[in-house]
């Protein structure tokens, strides 16, 4: 069995060895002239207003975190449509998993909308 895993831990240990190398080698050799400048924020040439860090509303995050949900799950279709002539011999199988795949998305997304997680205040 540990034969079968060779590659894979093979891969693992030169990405350890390749990704300590280059810090290493970039802090032993890269130059290192800070000064005020470049410390300093870049804000399109003007001069920074306030600190470098805004705080978002957590509503923010999570109106993202749900819209790359409902996203990658809307992926599902288009494989869906593509194969859907294909398996008609599958009967209407194929076509009622489909309607409670959405049944789920739907169920998912009012429970959301319930929640008060779209709202934008």
């Amino acid at each position: 069995m540990l034969h079968d895993l060779m590659p894979i831990l093979l891969l693992f240990a030169v990405s350890a060895i390749l990704g300590v190398a280059i810090l290493i080698l970039t802090n032993l050799f890269g130059p290192s002239r800070p000064n005020p400048v470049k410390l300093s924020t870049y804000e399109s040439g003007k001069i920074p207003i306030g600190g470098p860090r805004i705080r978002f509303s957590i509503r923010f995050y999570i109106i993202a975190m749900l819209f790359v949900l409902f996203d990658i799950e809307l992926v599902f279709f288009y494989p869906w449509a593509v194969v859907y002539r294909q398996y008609l011999s599958l009967g209407s199988f194929i076509f009622w998993e489909m309607i409670l795949f959405i049944g789920l998305l739907l169920v998912g997304y009012f429970y959301a909308w319930k929640k008060g997680a779209l709202e934008w205040e």
